[in-house]
């Protein structure tokens, strides 16, 4: 009897040995492609990194509205879609962006003369308005100046991240991503999915 059954699997590979081969290389085929992919996709963000660094003092010259665009264009290079909805009546929020591990952030961009601080207040109107109105997990204010000792205070008390001049460097010039230089943790699909809905 198991050489009988032996027997008739080897007919039926034999008679579908055509459908066996597709399959393998179908398969191969795939895998080839996949690892070509992920090359092609490391090869463009390498690009897009090296192209969109941006100098301190070339940031210093934009206007407010060119200062949004650049914090948008960075974090498209960090792997976030991302648009600048920076006008009047924004409600606290300049730039929004979305990752599949992140969630979505929340940018107030305040750009500055050099020296130039932002204070607690808007760290508290972000704070009001981040998680409410733009249902953000992330809130970020972003200038090329500094912050007061209190804005920094409050917002680390309050989960309102800041980026300062020194670490706008970092993200701008040296290339470092916005979610590795503030420590955002990456979040659980299911929970954010929850929270869309309710």
């Amino acid at each position: 009897m198991l050489v009988q059954a032996a027997t008739a699997l080897w007919h039926a590979i034999v008679r579908g040995w055509p459908f066996v081969v597709a399959v393998t290389v179908a398969s191969l085929l795939a895998v080839v492609w996949w690892q070509v992919s992920r090359v092609r996709l490391r090869r463009a963000q390498a690009a897009l990194v090296a192209v969109l660094k941006l100098p301190l003092d070339r940031i210093d010259s934009l206007g407010d509205a060119d200062f949004e665009v650049a914090l948008r264009d960075l974090l498209i290079r960090d792997g976030w879609s991302a648009q600048r909805v920076g006008q009047a009546g924004d409600q606290a929020a300049d730039v929004i962006g979305r990752h599949a591990q992140r969630g979505r952030i929340v940018l107030q961009a305040k750009h500055t003369t050099v020296g130039g601080k932002v204070d607690a207040k808007v760290m508290y109107q972000v704070k009001g308005t981040a998680g409410p109105v733009h249902k953000a997990d992330v809130a970020v204010v972003v200038t090329n100046g500094g912050f007061t000792r209190d804005a920094k205070a409050w917002g680390e008390r309050h989960q309102v991240r800041w980026v300062d001049r020194e670490r706008l460097r970092q993200w701008a010039e040296d290339g470092v991503p916005l979610h590795t230089l503030l420590r955002l943790p990456a979040r659980r699909a299911r929970r954010n999915a929850v929270r869309r809905a309710a």
